[in-house]
């Protein structure tokens, strides 16, 4: 049996801009909490932000992930429990064609992937833990959509922020995204203050250094 709930209230778009400007790993200087072990970036650079909506798939049955492509919003990352299973690959080419035409902004796979080279020059973000050519299929038996689910040692809930690029992964809270995020920003500031003072932006920049030539 299908379970499909409503959709989560999307994250506000103040919240979006901010974390636009903010890394993972700096999230990752201030909190444990919320980070997502295990799941890699399909391709780098990478980018991923926006509004969980959560899946949890049955092992081999993926019916639920078309119901939630139906009902996903612009704006929204799938996120997707595979209750274990680490053969089975429940995303692909396909997939990601509906995906992009919903403006879903990327996926994160708590099992595996396949059609990995169109992934790659679709752009499209993808988190997994690893890639398969063995698929699930739609037999309708059951799975479900907006409830509570587990990623990479991480309980996500519908609506919750995702935040990721090619350092990894973090699951957010939106009742502390604001406070989170704005720590996350004062930090950055201050390491780019840190680079400027110690000259170090230009390395930064991927720009070489030079030595001052000698007067001798």
């Amino acid at each position: 049996m299908l379970r499909i709930e409503p959709h989560a209230q999307p994250i506000s778009a103040e919240i979006l801009e901010l974390y636009c400007k903010i890394q993972p790993s700096t999230i990752g200087h201030l909190t444990d909490f919320g980070y997502v072990r295990g799941l890699r970036p399909l391709f780098q650079p990478l980018h991923l932000l926006g509004s969980a909506l959560t899946v949890r798939l049955p092992h081999t049955d993926s019916a639920a992930l078309r119901e939630a492509l139906e009902i996903a919003q612009p704006g929204d990352v799938l996120v997707i429990d595979m209750s274990g299973d680490e053969e089975r690959a429940c995303w692909g080419e396909f997939r990601a064609y509906k995906a992009l035409a919903k403006g879903v902004t990327g996926a994160v796979i708590a099992g595996c992937v396949s059609d990995v080279s169109i992934l790659r020059k679709l752009g499209f973000p993808v988190f997994s833990q690893g890639i398969s050519a063995l698929t699930t299929r739609s037999l309708e038996l059951e799975g479900e959509v907006n409830t509570c689910i587990s990623v990479g040692g991480v309980a996500v809930k519908p609506g919750d922020l995702i935040v990721g690029d090619e350092d990894g992964l973090f699951v957010i809270d939106p009742g502390q995204a604001k406070r989170l995020g704005l720590a996350a920003l004062e930090k950055q500031l201050r390491e780019q203050r840190s680079r400027i003072k110690l000259g170090y932006e230009k390395l930064a920049e991927g720009r070489q250094l030079h030595e001052p030539k000698s007067t001798e």
